[in-house]
């Protein structure tokens, strides 16, 4: 993980942004008033968001078996689709 002030980012844009997509590295860049800010390849992006999906969807699975668990299910018909 680097750490860069705005101004040396500013000057070597492409320096860092080949480091963060050809060396996996992550880049911080410092500004006034602790508003920093993280630049990171699209590919760990895109990992980050289908973890945190991933999260998400284990947590509704998880709160849904605690309310089986309690008896709080609802048992209901199935729906027929006619195939037309």
């Amino acid at each position: 993980m680097l750490a860069v002030n705005y101004s040396t980012i500013r000057n070597r844009l492409k320096d860092y942004c080949d480091k963060v997509t050809d060396h996996y590295e992550t880049v911080i860049v410092t500004r006034k008033d602790e508003k920093n800010v993280v630049i990171i390849s699209l590919d760990e992006y895109n990992a980050l968001m289908k973890a945190a999906k991933n999260a998400a969807y284990l947590d509704m699975l998880d709160r849904s078996m605690a309310q089986i668990a309690r008896g709080e299910g609802k048992i209901h018909d199935l729906i027929e689709v006619d195939d037309e």
